[in-house]
């Protein structure tokens, strides 16, 4: 028979399935793509942070410079009357007396005081003095940094800058001339740019790099990174820890207060608190898990319904094999019923004839039956098997005798090659069912005229009770040798030859051997036996119930059917 054809139903759920896995996969793609703009918006957000607190940091450094450091400097200028008295230039020291503790403290990291005079350009200082290069540097840059920067209004600017392999940090202001028409002289000091190191971190309670709502209260040491450079690019200060730069935003320092560029790096830690939800996690691996998980669904639901055609398919070879089955020894049966009832036959040897295969095909349609209850039993897990110590030589001849008929239409000649005296652990029932199978398969399956041989070996050292099936049949392929013990399977080469078959007999076999705690397989025949198949039936041995029966005492060793 052709297979079935694919219901319109199966191939409308196998493209639903795999529209749905298409759709998950399309779902999948869409909140990946939305956490990354998600993402990048929060990223966005922190780097706009970053702006601010570096523009904060920034404004903080110059207000801490011009109050605690530049202007009181001026103020220590104008005490000492520096600017009215050209012969006094006191030094760094001295400038310090009278400052509060922290402009004293900057002051007296000072190197030596200078004074300019903008017109000769005679340059006097007081303390250490510098060395030539840098009293060309003061000559050369002062003016022009006094021209383009410094602010009359604020009297005070600073510039910083590397001379003579050192940073260098200038702070001075533009003193009022002694009389009209006097020239216009600077007066200022060099300090080592280490010396600003607490401004950078003075009044961080007060003036936070970021508002505080914004930040939950986290303390100023775990904002985030900072770093203060000259303008040329060398650096002056940055935090004992510091951050990947992954939001990080630069700003400088007004030109007035020496140019400073800085730089705030964000701890990545505290996205979560500036971010409203905070960071937005990847869900990738969690996206990927269930896209996963359902591509593994819906390939499972597609196994299964594969399977379920495998199993129409099956179905109806079975009812198929069934019905061919039952319907030749029925025709059989009612032609020679009829022939009998209608007394159609002309002599006793034809009444004879009519009724053996009366007799014959009775036999298979009961084969058949018993075969169909075993499958239904077992299909319902109502199986059962009650092993006793049975005396297997009289079981093997009485199943052999009784099969006989069953081998005559196609010649087949049956032999038993049975040891006497092996007693089994067998459910007597059970086990004619089984054998009966195997020469059933052994008959059908095989050549006409062939032989089959049935033989019952002793018990071996490990307890078991070994009967084997001959044939002279074309094999079972090792590949194949499992196989055939599922339900309804057929060898290729069997699914398409006129030979019928409900394909349950050796799996019935199977089934009941398992549960004689047996086991039944296949393996090669033994040299010399002209080819074909053993089927081997293995089950527990068994002490002797009592005396042997009489056949057990008389039966030949070998016999022929």
């Amino acid at each position: 028979m052709a297979p079935p054809r694919r219901s319109p139903r199966a191939v409308l759920i196998s493209v639903l399935l795999v529209l749905a896995l298409g759709l998950a996969g399309l779902l999948a793609f869409n909140a990946q793509a939305t956490f990354r703009e998600h993402r990048a918006t929060a990223e966005r957000v922190l780097r706009d942070y970053a702006r601010l607190a570096a523009a904060r940091f920034a404004q903080r450094t110059a207000q801490n410079l011009y109050y605690m450091a530049c202007w009181p400097v001026v103020e220590a200028f104008t005490r000492s009357g520096a600017g009215t008295r050209p012969d006094h230039l006191p030094t760094p020291a001295a400038l310090a007396a009278g400052l509060d503790s922290v402009p004293a403290a900057f002051v007296r990291h000072a190197r030596y005081a200078f004074r300019l005079n903008l017109r000769s350009g005679q340059l006097v200082t007081a303390g250490a003095a510098p060395s030539a290069a840098v009293r060309r540097w003061l000559k050369d840059t002062l003016p022009l940094h006094l021209e383009a920067v410094y602010m009359k209004e604020e009297h005070v600017a600073a510039l910083v800058d590397s001379v003579d392999g050192a940073s260098r940090l200038v702070v001075y202001t533009l003193a009022k001339p002694a009389s009209p028409g006097a020239a216009a002289t600077l007066l200022g000091i060099e300090v080592d740019p280490r010396a600003m190191a607490p401004f950078y971190t003075m009044s961080s309670e007060k003036f936070p790099l970021l508002p505080r709502p914004l930040t939950g209260g986290v303390i100023y040491d775990s904002l985030g990174s900072l770093e203060v450079t000259e303008p040329a690019g060398r650096e002056l200060y940055h935090s004992p820890v510091r951050y990947h730069p992954m939001f990080t935003a630069r700003d400088s320092v007004e030109p007035m207060m020496a140019g400073l560029h800085v730089q705030v790096t964000l701890r990545p830690d505290i996205a979560d608190k500036l971010v409203i939800g905070g960071l937005p996690r990847s869900r990738l691996p969690f996206v990927l898990g269930v896209l996963l998980l359902t591509a593994g669904l819906i390939v499972t639901a597609l196994v299964q319904l594969r399977r379920e055609y495998d199993l129409a398919r099956l179905r109806t070879d079975f009812v198929s094999g069934v019905s061919h089955e039952l319907r030749t020894p029925l025709a059989q049966i009612r032609m020679f019923g009829e022939t009998l009832l209608l007394g159609r036959v002309r002599s006793d040897a034809e009444r004879r004839r009519s009724l053996e295969i009366i007799d014959q095909e009775a036999r298979r349609l009961t084969h058949l039956v018993e075969n169909l209850l075993h499958f239904s039993r077992s299909e319902r897990q109502a199986h059962r098997v009650a092993p006793e110590p049975t005396w297997m030589a009289p079981l093997i001849r009485s199943v052999v005798e009784a099969f006989a008929p069953l081998a005559v239409p196609r010649r087949v000649r049956l032999r038993a090659d049975i040891a006497d005296g092996v007693v089994a652990a067998v459910d007597p029932e059970a086990f004619r069912q089984m054998l009966l199978n195997l020469l059933d398969n052994a008959v059908k399956y095989g050549p006409e005229d062939q032989s089959v041989t049935v033989t019952l070996a002793p018990a071996d050292a490990a307890g078991r009770v070994r009967v084997t099936v001959d044939d002279q049949g074309p094999g079972i392929p090792p590949a194949e040798r499992e196989r055939i013990w599922e339900r309804f399977w057929r060898l290729e080469r069997d699914r398409g030859s006129a030979v019928a078959g409900t394909g349950i007999g050796l799996a019935v076999v199977r089934e009941l051997a398992a549960l004689h705690r047996g086991r039944a397989w296949i393996e090669d025949p033994p040299a010399g036996h002209g080819g074909g198949a053993r089927f081997v039936l293995e089950v527990p041995a068994a002490a002797p119930p009592a005396a042997p029966p009489a056949a057990e005492r008389s039966a030949p060793a070998e016999a022929t059917a």
